[in-house]
């Protein structure tokens, strides 16, 4: 079985602002959701509790939350990849009355001394009643 990558120092300190860019602490914010405390209520708060797993390095959280057709057997995070910031550019549809979902996005990371940018129209759909990760929408 392969060795765990250890969770980065936000996940260890639940007061530090939440990756996610909103205004709490990790703690209260996506570090609930990591715990399973609660779910996402929207397609817009499951994105950016993704976003804060790969910042803190929670490859559990991000399987469990990705739909069961389209799950990679096996998840391996790049430790050298720094999630340093979250831009939600727009979304459709995935409130708490929806079935479906796509939040457009921008996530900042910095690796090996270079800063980059992911662009992505991510689609959400609900499975078991829960919010879950589909793919990306790749017709933008």
């Amino acid at each position: 079985m392969p060795k765990r990558p250890a969770r980065r120092a936000t996940a260890d300190q639940p007061t530090r602002p939440c990756p996610c860019g909103s205004t709490e602490p990790y703690g209260g914010c996506c570090g609930r959701l990591h715990r399973r405390e609660t779910t996402a209520a929207t397609a817009e708060q499951l994105m950016r509790s993704r976003f804060s797993a790969f910042s803190v390095g929670d490859a559990d959280y991000l399987s469990r939350t990705w739909h069961s057709t389209t799950r990679p057997a096996r998840l391996t995070l790049d430790p050298r990849q720094q999630w340093t910031r979250l831009d939600v550019l727009g979304t459709e549809q995935g409130g708490l009355f929806d079935t479906t979902g796509t939040v457009e996005f921008r996530a900042h990371y910095r690796e090996s001394g270079q800063v980059n940018t992911v662009y992505e129209r991510s689609r959400f759909v609900r499975e078991d009643g829960q919010w879950v990760y589909l793919d990306a929408d790749e017709s933008h």
